[in-house]
């Protein structure tokens, strides 16, 4: 299990790739990419959209108040716990799963919001993430070796508290 302490929080509040103010414009930027989601409104919107995306981490919440669920059937699902402000152990081996596996949703109970950074450490180069950005718009990052040196570096601001040894429940 590993915690954002507070002095690391602001490098998290700015947008990890390119942010838009619409998703519209988002789409015209993923045909032919593995497109992975991350939060319920942009899976949504991608649902909404037409395009599945390959990956989809959710968590049944926006801006900490209950979601309609994103459901995608046929997707196999993988089941973590994750608070707030945190990245446990089920969560980053559910990130690095997925990423091999696409038809994979991510159900986490608690918060998702900084699978971003396992999702990009492990994504395929040339993968698209979505994430929203609260109040602003969605963020697009594309997976290149920049990227995923900038993701391993901010997996260093977390750090490692005791907990629950990670599960082994990642049938896929």
């Amino acid at each position: 299990m590993r915690i954002l302490p507070a002095r690391h929080r602001p490098m998290f509040k700015e947008p990890f790739g390119v942010l838009f103010l619409s998703f519209e414009e988002v789409l015209n930027h993923l045909p032919g990419k593995q497109v992975f989601s991350v939060g319920d409104v942009v899976t949504a919107n991608l649902l909404m959209a037409g395009r599945l995306p390959d990956v989809a981490v959710v968590d049944g919440h926006t801006m900490r108040k209950p979601y309609p669920g994103v459901k995608i059937p046929k997707y196999h699902q993988i089941l973590v716990k994750n608070p707030a402000g945190g990245l446990t152990d089920d969560l980053i081996n559910a990130s690095m799963i997925a990423a091999s596996h696409p038809g994979t949703v991510i159900q986490v109970d608690g918060e998702e919001d900084l699978a971003v950074v396992p999702l990009a450490m492990y994504a395929p180069l040339g993968t698209i993430i979505l994430y929203g950005q609260p109040g602003k718009g969605v963020v697009l990052l594309s997976v290149t070796p920049e990227t995923k040196k900038r993701a391993e570096e901010l997996f260093t601001c977390f750090e490692e508290v005791p907990g629950q040894p990670a599960r082994e429940v990642f049938n896929l």
